[in-house]
């Protein structure tokens, strides 16, 4: 059991303002395996007054101080990184070989980027007779998620820290025991108090207090688009300025010239990864109709490749789910596909087979389906993919676009100047190209109602930027 008692507030380990605590379940065994604080809007308040005091002297911080915080954040990180990998597996339930690479790994690049942009960005520019200059919006608040936890925070407290700004951070209180580990190496380098604070809690009390405070000037949150909702309409009433990270249901499209061993094994894997608990997942393969019998057997025998166990255990591809509430909520959109009447070729609404406990869904798929059908409409969170046939180019355009998100996707075909031009068509903000790897330092965020702004890279930083302009 690992117990966190004490919230981190001002530079210091605090006592919250109320006794109560939170179990933190171990998604493999469904044991607890921690306990946090619960936090209140009390807490809320001490946080927030810890980075209002320290604001002033950290905005005026030279850049290439702040450079030395970020890096120093990122070689703790990584001199920790087998045991912040395992304790998110714990969490959440990825299988360590991706939490190394993917659920550490990508948080420790955040740092040392942002560390790297500073010495190259521009904070100033002459137009005219005017000097524009961009300076730190103030005190921003952290909502953060259950699925890629180190991941979001990183992406949110790296540039708020890199642009000047104070930070008062909610981690997600189905995986947060990695934002205490965080918060001990952010208090071990000796970052000035004030400037990072952490609050536990739930988002309905905690997140809304953040969300609502007056003090804050900006809330960056990522989550469903249903809680990112509300979260907008809290800031409205301070007219703060407010980032959305939000739901997905990204479109895997091939093209009749693509490689099609390649093209699904490339959709299946940006489907199933981290058990289909990631925003961008492409859940929708839009095929052509042509040679759907076909694609179906690759998909078929690509899918029995995902071994599904204990995410310690470095042969396994899919781990549980991270809550019993999340897999029950999966295994009832499978019973919804078939009760719709689209075909079940892989998988199915059944525990797997030789596990008796864990929060485990089977990777399903799902063939001829419509994009009238739940299962191509809502967001499942688990390894669900969707095959939806086209019969021409335009109608795959249609199919591709015909969600109110717009977060990710995918287009394969025989060349890349026949994938980016499909691409151009597509109304979401991240497009791979015949497999193009994610890139850490380019931006990241949705159209529609996949969110509002754009984290990584300098469009992450210069969410937290705001510009004035000297007339001369």
């Amino acid at each position: 059991m690992i117990t966190r008692d004490r919230l981190y507030i001002g530079g210091a380990w605090v006592e919250p303002t109320d006794s109560s605590t939170m179990e933190v379940i171990n998604s493999t065994t469904e044991e607890a395996m921690g306990s946090i604080p619960m936090g209140n809007a009390a807490d809320v308040d001490k946080a927030v007054s810890a980075a209002v005091e320290a604001f002033n002297d950290w905005s005026n911080t030279s850049r290439d101080e702040r450079a030395k915080f970020l890096s120093m954040i990122q070689e703790r990180l990584s001199a920790r990184i087998d045991e912040m990998a395992s304790l998110i597996s714990g969490e959440v339930g990825t299988p360590l070989a991706i939490s190394n690479l993917v659920q550490v790994g990508l948080p420790v690049m955040s740092f040392s980027s942002m560390a790297q942009l500073l010495s190259e960005f521009s904070f100033e520019e002459e137009i005219s007779n005017s000097l524009v200059v961009r300076e730190p919006i103030g005190v921003t608040g952290s909502i953060t998620p259950w699925n890629y936890p180190l991941h979001q925070i990183a992406a949110k407290v790296a540039p708020a820290l890199a642009a000047g700004c104070t930070v008062v951070l909610k981690p997600s209180d189905v995986a947060p025991l990695n934002a205490f580990l965080l918060a001990e190496i952010i208090d071990e380098i000796g970052l000035p108090p004030g400037v990072f604070n952490l609050v536990s809690g739930p988002g309905t009390v905690v997140g809304e207090a953040i969300a609502s405070h007056k003090d804050i000037d900006m809330v960056s949150f990522t989550g469903s688009t249903r809680a990112g909702k509300r979260v907008m309409q809290l800031g409205a009433e301070n007219v703060k300025k407010v980032t959305l990270e939000l739901g997905g249901k990204s479109a895997c499209v091939i093209l009749p010239s693509a490689d099609l061993a390649a093209a699904v094994a490339g959709g299946v894997s940006m489907c199933f990864l981290n058990s289909g608990q990631t925003c961008s997942a492409l859940t929708r393969m839009v095929v052509p109709r042509s040679i759907l019998g076909e694609i179906e057997e690759l998909v078929v025998a690509e899918t029995a490749n995902y071994k599904v166990g204990d995410p310690m255990d470095f042969t396994t591809r899919i781990g549980p789910l991270v809550s019993a509430a999340q897999r029950d909520r999966v295994r009832g959109y499978i019973q919804k596909g078939i009760d719709e009447g689209a075909k079940l070729i892989a998988g199915g609404a059944e525990q797997p087979e030789g596990i008796d406990r864990g929060f485990f869904v089977k990777p399903t798929v799902f063939s001829e389906v419509d994009s009238s059908m739940t299962i191509a409409q809502e967001e499942i969170f688990g390894p669900v993919l969707s095959i939806l046939p086209y019969e021409d180019e335009n109608d795959a355009v249609r199919i591709a676009n015909d969600t109110i998100y717009g977060l990710a996707g995918a287009v394969w075909a025989g060349d890349l100047e026949t994938a980016e031009k499909f691409g151009r068509k597509m109304r979401t903000g991240q497009v791979d190209l015949n497999g193009g790897g994610f890139n850490p330092i380019a931006p990241f965020g949705g159209y529609k109602q996949s969110g509002v702004g754009r984290e990584l890279g300098h469009f992450g930083l210069e969410e937290y930027l705001q510009v004035k302009s000297f007339q001369r």
